[in-house]
């Protein structure tokens, strides 16, 4: 039987953990709504409806009314927003970030278990895998935005 840290015999778990595992989960589950809710609405540079929506403007909505927080509208912006986070140490919520071109990139919010939703040019509003060898080759970074 394998024991987790903080439990065991004659130990309770933790209640900051027990908060973060529950937090991790309450974004989970906003971000699954979030993917139900918008699905396959194709990309539009610089939109901001269910009739068209960029990467940065994606995260921007789902941000701000699922989670109640204003975050810059370009990718730019965001990737200066938070802190920096490993990318073995990424958790619900935290913003991935690509260089897609020169100049170009790209942003999307991890979920778990390495798939993260965004925007994608050709399929819309949809889920990915960081270790898909597109996204591998051209990850960037992970921000960490205070909740």
């Amino acid at each position: 039987m394998k024991v987790l840290p903080g439990y065991g015999p004659g130990r309770s778990p933790s209640p900051g953990r027990d908060r973060a595992m529950a937090s991790a989960e309450s974004v989970r589950s906003a971000l699954y709504d979030q993917l139900d809710a918008w699905r396959g609405v194709r990309y539009r540079p610089g939109g901001l409806s269910t009739s068209g929506v960029d990467c940065s403007g994606f995260v921007y909505l789902t941000f701000r009314r699922r989670f109640g927080i204003d975050l810059p509208r370009t990718t730019r912006r965001q990737a200066g927003s938070g802190r920096y986070v490993s990318r073995r140490h990424l958790q619900p919520g935290d913003l991935v970030f690509f260089k897609t071109g020169i100049f170009t990139r790209h942003v999307g919010i991890y979920i778990e278990s390495g798939r993260f939703l965004h925007v994608s040019t050709k399929r819309g509003v949809m889920v990915s895998n960081l270790e898909d060898s597109y996204w591998r080759k051209r990850y960037w970074k992970a921000v960490r935005i205070p909740r």
